[in-house]
């Protein structure tokens, strides 16, 4: 199968060239065409035009931005739904809302081909040790074709969410939710204990050996204990496009998030002082 890949940030670029690395047939389209030349170099086909590379491609995936850039390169004459062939699968790793990935399958039932959900949990260091994991849902079938697809692009987790094509997008956001909080968490505690005259490197080494021993407790306290927050991993200010969509969902649903307020304030108090461009971490200088 050709595949296509649209969107060539830290992440994207990231999973691409895992695919290349798997001697796959790949066609990429950046708006900035400088991303793509690392990837030619490599052996992908450049494209000129999202129509361009729908047309070549069996599978395409897409991460970009925010809903809205999904939209653009998916919609219209010259988006993929119009331009895939018929039975091909638009897979988007992007972090939207759940209606906006209803209203994208419908649009390309209408058109013959197929979209699914694939979120992915995990930053470019991830994608380049092959442990990302994978939120997928939508038809099964098209799933299941891509399944290989997104093992090669450095999944080591497919974690399928039901044939319902939003059921991933909720999963991703619930996910981003917890992690953001954690990190809020993490941040007030290590300030407490600093303040406080204690050791909080130490402290936080042992509670990582022992009740909190996992990814996300190891590596953000890390990052928020030395104040790491350049180069960005995952940029802040895409930290506050995804805790906004978890309160339009939690609107939508009549669901109670005053957690969800407190992280968006800091999100926007940091991105107001100039760190929208560092990592998400940094929501830890909100409460210095």
């Amino acid at each position: 199968m050709t595949i296509g890949f649209i969107g060539l940030g830290n992440l994207g670029i990231a999973i691409a060239e895992n695919l290349l690395e798997k001697k796959h047939a790949l066609h990429v389209y950046n708006r900035t065409t400088s991303k793509a030349e690392s990837l030619k170099e490599k052996g992908a086909v450049v494209c000129s035009s999202v129509a361009e590379l729908s047309k070549a491609c069996d599978i395409v995936f897409s991460i970009v931005s925010d809903d809205t850039a999904l939209k653009e390169i998916t919609e219209g004459e010259n988006g993929i739904a119009a331009n895939l062939k018929a039975g091909g699968i638009h897979a988007s790793i992007s972090t939207i809302l759940p209606a906006t990935a209803r209203e994208l399958s419908i649009l390309h039932e209408q058109h013959n081909n197929h979209y699914i959900a694939s979120p992915v949990m995990g930053r470019p260091e991830a994608a380049k040790a092959h442990k990302l994991n994978f939120l997928v849902s939508g038809n099964k079938d098209a799933v299941e074709t891509v399944k290989p697809f997104l093992q090669d692009g450095g999944g080591a987790g497919i974690w399928e969410m039901g044939e319902e094509v939003s059921a991933a997008n909720v999963a991703k956001l619930c996910s981003n939710f917890l992690i953001a909080s954690a990190m809020e968490a993490m941040a007030e505690a290590i300030n407490l204990a600093q303040k406080s005259g204690l050791d909080a490197k130490a402290w936080m080494s042992m509670l990582t050996q022992t009740l909190f021993s996992a990814p996300i407790y190891i590596n953000y306290s890390n990052l928020i204990l030395r104040e790491a927050f350049l180069p960005a991993g995952f940029f802040l200010k895409l930290g506050l496009k995804d805790t906004n969509l978890v309160l339009q969902q939690a609107e939508t649903t009549g669901a109670k998030m005053p957690l969800g307020n407190l992280v968006k304030q800091h999100f926007e108090e940091c991105v107001q002082a100039g760190l929208g461009e560092h990592d998400w971490t940094a929501i830890a200088m909100a409460v210095k």
